[in-house]
């Protein structure tokens, strides 16, 4: 089932003359995972902020399934983006309605923190901030889940103790997921889908089913072999041209 269609015929920033964004246009279903790569400045970002309704202001269109009108929109940014003043159980219950009710615990139990939703972000290590971050995107049972290089900065243990958790939190929810990274290998790893954007304006210059069976790390070799195949067919992929 189609969760979301997305068509952008271009995006522009004010008193901007070039595009951001350009002649896009694509699907995401549910129980799947889409990952979006390209270079500096090709409108990644712009994109996610689109389809997570952050930014509106756009030529095109964005239509979502027939339980449109019930979507849940979980969004994991590139920093943890937790309120200081709050302890680790309240920024995740920042996002929840009144009405909804949550097992907070067992989520943290399920990212690794379990017994201190009562500590503060400072009282916690880069690491442990973005597993909060990651509970509070799932904490609504998102329908659609982004994520804006979730992972970056972090120390390669880390990240990967992170990817493997939100596979697990997404083998139970099954949302559709966009998941914007610079990092092919980690697209790889990730993705059932990948879409290659081009210099800006970012279009989709490439689309890449990823067929290679799940659990996967960064360091399998048919992980491996499909990022020799895809960077010796295109050498300037990463660099938007093909």
């Amino acid at each position: 089932m189609t969760e979301i269609t997305v068509r952008v015929d271009n995006k522009h920033y004010h008193d901007v003359k070039e595009a951001v964004l350009e002649n896009i246009n694509l699907s995401l279903r549910k129980d799947e995972i889409v990952a979006i790569v390209g270079p500096s400045g090709a409108g990644k970002s712009t994109l996610l902020n689109i389809i997570g309704e952050l930014d509106t202001q756009f030529d095109g269109e964005l239509t979502f399934g027939a339980n449109g009108h019930e979507k849940t929109i979980g969004y994991m940014f590139q920093s943890p983006r937790l309120m200081p003043w709050l302890t680790v159980k309240d920024n995740i219950r920042l996002v929840l309605k009144k009405s909804d009710n949550a097992d907070i615990n067992a989520l943290l139990k399920t990212v690794g923190l379990e017994g201190q939703g009562q500590l503060f972000p400072l009282q916690l290590s880069g690491g442990m901030q973005r597993r909060v971050a990651l509970a509070r995107a799932f904490v609504n049972h998102p329908s659609i889940l982004l994520l804006d290089e979730p992972f970056v900065s972090l120390d390669k243990p880390t990240a990967d103790r992170l990817r493997m958790q939100l596979l697990e939190l997404w083998k139970n929810e099954r949302p559709a997921v966009m998941y914007v990274t610079h990092d092919l290998r980690e697209a790889l790893s990730m993705a059932d889908r990948i879409l290659f954007l081009s210099t800006e304006p970012g279009t989709v210059i490439l689309e890449q089913k990823i067929t290679l069976p799940r659990p996967r790390t960064m360091e399998d070799q048919g992980v491996t072999d499909l990022y020799n195949e895809l960077t010796n067919r295109f050498p300037d992929l990463l660099a938007g041209i093909v």
